[in-house]
């Protein structure tokens, strides 16, 4: 798995590079910006750990010309910014997770695989279905009336988890659970943003809606018969 780190902070970079190249990653680090944004748009990665605060391009600018050109590998955010709105944005950019300044360097690793192994699929099942809409597991590829859709590796992993309990209502605190790894906070509405997201993606384009709200329960998705 080849990773790229893009943090401006000279120690911290090389500390990440360390133990992630320990930790069997191969691993490139670039201190700045614009360097991190030519090798995210040149090179093939597996995961990106960007700093948000950077010389030249910040990672917002960098996240958002990846997802643009339909790079699809998990991005995590390495960052002193801890509010609501900054996680909110990340999301909507289409980041994948957070970690906040100061870390231990084991938890960055957990998060780390935790984002790689996302769609780690039993040999056996190869793909998902619902209406028009598929899911193919194995190359982590989502289509629908036979379009790709481009989703990050969160979005995956949250229609997925939709997908596979068709027809049942989940509540936000599974969803924060089962996706995001995270207990559920109430005073925060990222699950919403992310839903919104995948709606925007899935459905908005389409007559037959999908993703379904019902209020005060949380989220599912269904045809409206019931039928797949």
């Amino acid at each position: 798995m080849k990773l790229l780190i893009v943090e401006d902070e000279v120690k911290t970079g090389e500390y990440l590079k360390q133990g992630l190249s320990e930790a069997g990653f191969v691993v490139d680090l670039t201190h700045n910006g614009l360097d991190g944004y030519h090798l995210a748009m040149t090179e093939p990665y597996d995961l990106f750990i960007l700093d948000v605060m950077l010389p030249d391009v910040d990672g917002w600018q960098i996240l958002k010309s990846l997802r643009k050109a339909g790079k699809e590998a998990p991005v995590l955010f390495l960052t002193a910014r801890d509010n609501v709105d900054d996680r909110v944005k990340g999301l909507e950019l289409g980041a994948d997770d957070y970690l906040v300044k100061p870390f231990v360097f084991a938890e960055l690793l957990a998060r780390v695989r935790t984002l790689l192994r996302r769609g780690a699929l039993p040999a056996t099942e190869l793909s998902l279905r619902i209406a028009d809409l598929e899911l193919d597991l194995a190359r982590h590829r989502i289509s629908r009336g036979g379009r790709r859709i481009h989703l990050t590796t969160k979005e995956f992993a949250l229609l997925e988890l939709l997908v596979r309990h068709q027809g049942e209502v989940l509540p936000r605190s599974l969803i924060a659970s089962q996706v995001w790894d995270i207990n559920f906070d109430s005073d925060t509405n990222v699950i919403d943003v992310a839903i919104r997201r995948l709606r925007a993606k899935i459905d908005d384009d389409f007559d037959l809606k999908l993703i379904q709200t019902v209020r005060g329960m949380g989220y599912m998705i269904d045809t409206p018969d019931g039928d797949s």
